[in-house]
């Protein structure tokens, strides 16, 4: 699969991994590195923008919640310094808003955690042909809320105290469901 993957990569191979979890960044980067790619790691926000800034990569997987912030900010530098660079946004805390707003700064694909090394190389690969899989059931009234909580807060530019004003709710308690992983 590497020698397949190797040509379908074209003769920029540099892959930016950004993700706070070390020993998943590692077995990532092997991984990657494997399927051809040559991966450089970062373990924060301010790592990852600083290697978009020196080095902008033609590949990039990206964290969304890193312990120094907010992973689009990478992608935001990413996109401003090298606009081709295909980025994959990875998270384990997904919402229709952070996705939304993950494309329209340059970000081509949106997935899941737990993902592996075959998906992500899938989505940086993909050529856009292939159509989400619809989900089998309706979302939970939890994840409405939670999807409603997370487009407000994307539209607040991610300001907790703006957010909570808009949705009438305490900022702690706020903070609390934000920190949460979303609901099913």
């Amino acid at each position: 699969m590497a020698q397949e993957t190797g040509a379908e990569l074209g003769a920029d191979r540099t892959l930016l991994l950004v993700d706070d979890d070390e020993a998943f960044l590692r077995r990532l980067a092997k991984a990657m590195e494997k399927r051809g790619f040559l991966p450089e790691i970062a373990d924060s926000v301010a790592a990852g923008r600083a290697i978009a800034t020196d080095r902008p990569p033609a590949y990039a997987v990206v964290d969304l919640r890193l312990g120094d912030g907010n992973g689009l900010d990478v992608v935001e530098v990413l996109h401003a310094r090298r606009p081709d660079c295909r980025v994959v946004i990875l998270t384990g805390y997904g919402a229709i808003a952070t996705a939304v707003a993950a494309v329209k700064i340059g970000a081509i694909d949106y997935l899941s955690k737990p993902a592996d090394a075959n998906d992500i190389t899938n989505a940086l690969l993909s050529k856009g042909e292939a159509h989400p899989v619809l989900p089998d059931q309706l979302m939970s009234a939890d994840r409405v809320r939670w999807e409603h909580i997370q487009r407000v807060y994307e539209m607040c530019d991610r300001n907790v105290s703006e957010t909570a004003r808009k949705l009438s709710m305490h900022r702690r308690t706020l903070q609390r469901i934000l920190a949460k992983r979303s609901p099913k």
